[in-house]
């Protein structure tokens, strides 16, 4: 059996809840669940978590661990590649 994990939510749930009508990129969406569940006390476990999202385990504890260190705008910020050129261009 799971253990249960605590975590603080800064925001409430009516500002997630509206923040998860506005946005439009998926993975934000799935971010935004989860921080909603978990603020609403709907889930209080990771495995659950990943259960509703069909995402392992190790996914939900990464999204957790980054909107620990870096808050909401961390966890929700969308990483671009770089474009390196090679020499022989």
């Amino acid at each position: 059996m799971s253990r249960p994990f605590k975590i603080e939510i800064a925001q409430s749930e009516e500002e997630l809840k509206q923040r998860l009508q506005t946005v439009s990129s998926g993975i934000q969406k799935e971010k935004l669940q989860m921080l909603w569940w978990l603020a609403s006390g709907q889930v209080n476990q990771q495995q659950e978590i990943g259960k509703r999202l069909a995402r392992d385990t190790s996914t939900v504890t990464r999204w957790l661990h980054k909107y620990r260190t870096s808050g909401l705008s961390g966890l929700l910020e969308i990483k671009k590649p770089l474009l390196c050129k090679s020499k022989n261009q």
